[in-house]
């Protein structure tokens, strides 16, 4: 995005090829205004050594014009600052080599325009998430490893002022008295802030990385996170338009999948999706994207994920995807499930296939609905047909554990039936686990629909290509 398009969140941008391979620049605009520095500071004798780093920025920033700022792309401004930090190491008699110069004027235009020292954890594909614990640890996960980065902040107050400016961009604040913000970023990363007090030792953000590359189910066999079989099945879920939960804890790799199923959902049909901050890349072309809004400075105009999801139910949708499910819009979302949306998909926190079901089923408690636990079983064994849990390992791979069948209920329990279920058998030199999943060829309760869609022999023949 340029600095043109959005003065918080700049990013360093080629410059434009012709057809005949010539190289076009962009055209010059014309160069900051410079104000010149308060008498004091030129009047002031250097020392023989010049300013030091912190210093020589502050310099910089004194004769930068920020009005000017605003509407430069970061490349211009990147050379205007960097022939700017030439003039000032020359008057101040500062030895600066090219390097060092162009390292200072690419950091200065990552703190103008963008997200300061996170820049470049950002642009790196390879990092999934970025966990800033303070201004001295930064820590960054890559394939599943969560290590300490070599990505430093000046100062708490630096922290402060980047997380500022990211709340603001959005429209909300975070500050001593508003310490916690959900937010997110342009390209869509979700971010969460939270401040002192409630952060002990300086203002800590933790950034999930909006994935530029789709993820499918050719990756994720890839990736070793799912077999073929399993796969299949997956997506045959999908094209049955099978009420589907996928479980599991945080980042273990629940939207992934999702989105990864999204791909099967035909392009012919409405699809309403309700998030607490857009994650979900849905490529059909009838998507309607809703997401939540917090409460006003005044603690008014809140928007929940219950209120959207009740209000999905007005819009003609042929499903409802719900990002995640953690409160009272559980009772909304079973309803749709119950009321002809099929093909509706939601995630939740929970351990294993049966805990997310007693998840569910206290999100609709905490309701205060009022309906007898009897009433919600039932409802809850109607509207779900599979619940897919995965897990993040202890080798950094995120695998689908188990897929299960949610066949009915015996007296007030549910009864449950593991088509594929996670078994292991050890670890290989490397440390990666040796993972095994044993499929269940039980016909399913919901045979009858696959075979409406014309997908039961499908079903039946990836189970016998798990047995090979």
């Amino acid at each position: 995005m340029s600095g043109a398009a959005s003065p918080y969140f700049g990013r360093r941008r080629n410059d434009r090829v012709l057809e005949t391979g010539e190289v076009m620049a962009a055209p010059s605009p014309a160069p900051i205004v410079v104000a010149p520095p308060p008498a004091p500071i030129l009047a002031r004798a250097a020392p023989a050594a010049g300013p030091g780093r912190t210093e020589l920025r502050a310099l910089c920033l004194s004769r930068i014009d920020p009005a000017l700022v605003a509407d430069m792309s970061s490349e211009r401004l990147a050379a205007e600052v960097e022939r700017l930090l030439a003039e000032i190491a020359t008057e101040q008699r500062m030895q600066l080599n090219a390097r060092e110069q162009r390292q200072l004027a690419l950091e200065l235009v990552d703190d103008m325009l963008g997200l300061g020292p996170l820049e470049p954890l950002l642009d790196d594909e390879t990092v999934t998430d970025i966990m800033v614990n303070g201004p001295e640890r930064v820590f960054v996960e890559r394939r599943g490893r969560v290590v300490l980065s070599q990505v430093r902040f000046r100062d708490s107050q630096h922290v402060a002022n980047i997380a500022q400016r990211i709340a603001a961009a959005v429209g909300r604040r975070v500050d001593e008295s508003s310490p916690m913000v959900d937010a997110r970023l342009p390209d869509g990363s979700r971010i969460n802030i939270v401040f002192p007090p409630l952060a002990l030792d300086g203002p800590c953000l933790s950034i999930r990385k909006f994935a530029r590359k789709m993820i499918d189910f050719d990756k994720l066999v890839e990736n070793g996170s799912v077999p073929r079989p399993m796969a299949k099945v997956l997506q045959l879920a999908a094209q049955a338009r099978l009420n589907v939960i996928i479980s599991g804890g945080t980042g273990s790799g629940k939207t992934t999948l999702l989105n990864a199923m999204s791909r099967m959902i035909g392009g012919a049909e409405r699809i309403i999706t309700v998030e607490d901050a857009a994650e979900l890349q849905l490529q059909q072309p009838h998507v309607v994207r809703l997401e939540t809004r917090p409460p006003s400075l005044e603690g008014r105009g809140e928007v929940t994920q219950r209120d959207l999801v009740r209000n999905a139910l007005r819009m003609r949708p042929d499903r409802i995807i719900l990002g995640e499910c953690r409160g009272a819009e559980a009772f909304d979302m079973l309803q749709a499930m119950n009321t002809g949306h099929d093909g509706s998909m939601s995630t939740v926190h929970a351990n294993t296939s049966r805990d997310a079901l007693v998840r569910v089923e206290n999100m609709v408690t905490m309701g205060n609905f009022g309906l007898p636990q009897r009433a919600v079983r039932s409802q809850i064994s109607s509207a779900v047909d599979l619940i897919v849990q995965v897990e993040r390992q202890r080798d950094g791979v995120r695998r689908v554990t188990q897929v299960t069948e949610l066949v009915g209920m015996e007296g007030e329990v549910f009864t449950l039936n593991d088509i594929f279920l996670a078994e292991y058998e050890g670890e290989d030199a490397d440390g990666h686990l040796k993972v095994r999943w044993k499929a269940s060829r039980l016909r399913p309760s919901f045979s009858s629909r696959l075979a409406y869609f014309g997908v039961e022999r499908a079903w039946m023949a990836a189970f016998d290509e798990a047995e090979r």
